[in-house]
């Protein structure tokens, strides 16, 4: 019994680390830069983004494809460092864990 309650304990701590670390991961920030900084985006590592900023140099009425793959570029490039920022922190709390058929 005292193996089961000690799993609970351990259960409810790492519950609560979680809880912790996906606040501060909602408030952490991460920046996609394509085109050499003419496209910037700022996205939250909760996967949200929190903004785009586009220099006016980057604005070509006659190439506006080539806008929208540098938004493209920067956007994936700001949600992939935000997903692996997230798995990073997350990856900490259950680092040594041993569950017995768990994993």
């Amino acid at each position: 019994m005292s193996s089961i309650g000690k799993l609970m304990r351990q259960a409810t701590r790492m519950q609560q680390q979680m809880e912790r670390v996906q606040q501060e991961l909602a408030n952490k920030t991460v920046e996609g830069i394509a085109g050499g900084g003419a496209v910037k985006v700022v996205a939250k590592c909760d996967q949200t983004l929190l903004s785009i900023k586009i220099s006016p140099d980057a604005v070509n009425p006659s190439d506006v494809a080539f806008l929208e793959d540098l938004i493209l570029t920067a956007t994936n490039q700001a949600l992939n460092l935000a997903k692996e920022t997230a798995n990073k922190d997350m990856g900490a709390i259950t680092q040594g864990m041993s569950v017995p058929g768990l994993f």
